[in-house]
C-alpha cells in the first residue's frame, strides 16, 4: 500500500519507519528541509511513561491561579481573540475532575510504556543512538508539603504497576551526587527508576536514515496547503510540489493537525501550548544531572544529554506564536543554576521554544477518521517523545490490517463526540 504522511516530526517518522518494516510504501512530506525541526527539535529529553499524566486534574484550576502569580510560575496565558483557544481552555477545565482524570490517564499510561520498550527494541534491532540514558527520573521537591502530598501520585503508580521509590534528601543525593551541593534546598524526591532520556531530535534524524534505507521517501522543503477528498474518502494532498496521492494518508502535523483537519469537518481539538527550553555545555561534569531532575515547584525538566544539559519548562498559551520571551528564560536560567550551579555554562546557551500539540483530556489522538484513508498521529502534548515509537507502531499495525498489541481503540477521534471531550 501506498502512504503519505503529512510531518517529519518524531511522531512522522517513527509512522514512516513502521510502515516501510511493515512492506508498505512510504512517502513523508514537510515544509521543513530536515526531520524534526519543530517541536522535536529541542524538548526536555525525557522518555517517562511513569509520568504520563492528563494536565486537566482535579485541583488544577486552583493551581494554575497561583502559577499565573508566581515571578518563575510554569503558567502563563497570553488571551487573544481566538475562540478555538478559549473553547479549548474550557474543555480542558470539564476535564479537571478525579473521574476524568482517571479515564484519561488510563488511556495514556498502556500506550506509554508500549512506546518505551518499543524503543528499547529500537536500540536492540538497529543500534540506534541518540545520548540515551537508562537512569530514570528524579521528581525533586523543594517543601515537606510537596513530599507530603505524593500519596495520590503514588496510589496511581501502584495502580499501573510503575516502579517508584520514595527518598530521603540523602536518597536523592545518592542518585544525583551534583544535588550534594545545595542540599539545603530540597527535602526529597519521588524517582521513577524505569524512565529513559535522549535527543529526540538526533533520534528522529537517525530514524530517518533507517527509514530511507527502508525505501521511505522523503519530500522537504514543500508545503502542505490542504487535503483534497472525494467523498468519504481522500484523493490527494495539494502541495508545493502539486497533488500527492496515495492509497493512505497519516496526518501527524502536531500542532497544525487541527488547522488541516477542520476543512475536512474533523473536531479535532489539538491545540498548540508552547514550551521552551536552554541546551547549555556541561562546564563540570561532576556538577551536571546524571538523569533528568523535575524541578517540581517551577515543573522545570533539566536532564543530561551527552555533553549538554538541557533545561525545559513553561506551558505558554499563546496561539501559534513561538516568539521568545526572556522572562521565560529567566525560569529556566534560574531553576539550572539553583540546583546545579557549577554544571553548565549559562553563557553558551541556546534558546528555543516549541508548540506542544495538546489535547484537552491529555491522550493523543491516534487512528482513524470519518474518511476511510486518513488516519490520524497527533496530540501528544508534552509525551511526543515518550510516545512516539509506540504510537508510530500502533498506526502502522492499524493500516497493516493487524490487531495492535496495545488497545488504542480508545485513543480515536471519535472520543470527542462525548459532551466531556
Amino acid at each position: 500500500m501506498k502512504v503519505l504522511i503529512l510531518g517529519s516530526g518524531v511522531i512522522g517518522v517513527t509512522s514512516a519507519y513502521y510502515l516501510a518494516r511493515a512492506g508498505h510504501e512510504v512517502t513523508v512530506v514537510d515544509r521543513q528541509p530536515e526531520p524534526a525541526l519543530e517541536t522535536s527539535f529541542a524538548n526536555a529529553g525525557e522518555v517517562s511513561p511513569g509520568y504520563s499524566s492528563p494536565w486537566a486534574g482535579p485541583g488544577v484550576p486552583v493551581k494554575a491561579v497561583k502559577w499565573l502569580l508566581m515571578k518563575h510560575g510554569p503558567l502563563v496565558i497570553r488571551p487573544k481573540l481566538d475562540p478555538v483557544m478559549w473553547v479549548w481552555l474550557l474543555k480542558m477545565l470539564r476535564n479537571c475532575t478525579s473521574a476524568r482524570y482517571a479515564v484519561n490517564k488510563s488511556r495514556m499510561i498502556p500506550i506509554a510504556e508500549y512506546s518505551r520498550d518499543s524503543l528499547r527494541d529500537l536500540r536492540r534491532d538497529i543500534g540506534i543512538q541518540y545520548d540515551e540514558r537508562s537512569k530514570g527520573t528524579l521528581q525533586l521537591f523543594r517543601y515537606q508539603a510537596q513530599l507530603d502530598g505524593t500519596g495520590e501520585d503514588v496510589a496511581v503508580l501502584k495502580q499501573y504497576g510503575v516502579p517508584y521509590e520514595t527518598l530521603s534528601r540523602e536518597g536523592c543525593i545518592a542518585v544525583e551526587p551534583a544535588l550534594a551541593a545545595v542540599k539545603e534546598k530540597f527535602v526529597g524526591g519521588l524517582r521513577l527508576p524505569q524512565d529513559e532520556t535522549g535527543d529526540c531530535h538526533m533520534f528522529t534524524q537517525a530514524l530517518a536514515k533507517h527509514a530511507e534505507a527502508l525505501g521511505v521517501r522523503f519530500l522537504f522543503n514543500t508545503s502542505i496547503d490542504r487535503i483534497v477528498t472525494d467523498g468519504g474518502r481522500v484523493s490527494g494532498v495539494a502541495t508545493g510540489a502539486g497533488l500527492l496521492q496515495a492509497d493512505s494518508y497519516v496526518l501527524a502535523l502536531g500542532s497544525y493537525s487541527s488547522r488541516m483537519a477542520s476543512p475536512l469537518g474533523i473536531a479535532l481539538p489539538v491545540y498548540p501550548v508552547k514550551g521552551y527550553s536552554i541546551t547549555v555545555p556541561i562546564k563540570d561534569a561532576s556538577g551536571a544531572p546524571e538523569s533528568t531532575v523535575m524541578d517540581e515547584s517551577y515543573k522545570v525538566a533539566i536532564t543530561r544529554l551527552g555533553d549538554r544539559i538541557r533545561v525545559g519548562g513553561t506551558a505558554e498559551i499563546s496561539g501559534f506564536s513561538t516568539k521568545l520571551y526572556g522572562a521565560r528564560r529567566a525560569t529556566l536560567d534560574h531553576s539550572l543554576t539553583d540546583l546545579f550551579p557549577r554544571g553548565g555554562d549559562l553563557s553558551k546557551a541556546t534558546f528555543w521554544s516549541g508548540l506542544r500539540p495538546m489535547t484537552p483530556d491529555g491522550p493523543p489522538v491516534i487512528g482513524p477518521t470519518q474518511y476511510a484513508n486518513l488516519h490520524l498521529n497527533t496530540g501528544h502534548g508534552t509525551l511526543g517523545w515518550t510516545m512516539s515509537c509506540g504510537s508510530g507502531r500502533v498506526l502502522a499495525d492499524i493500516l497493516s490490517g493487524k490487531k495492535p498489541e496495545v488497545d488504542a481503540s480508545e485513543l480515536t477521534v471519535d472520543r470527542y463526540q462525548h459532551r466531556f471531550g
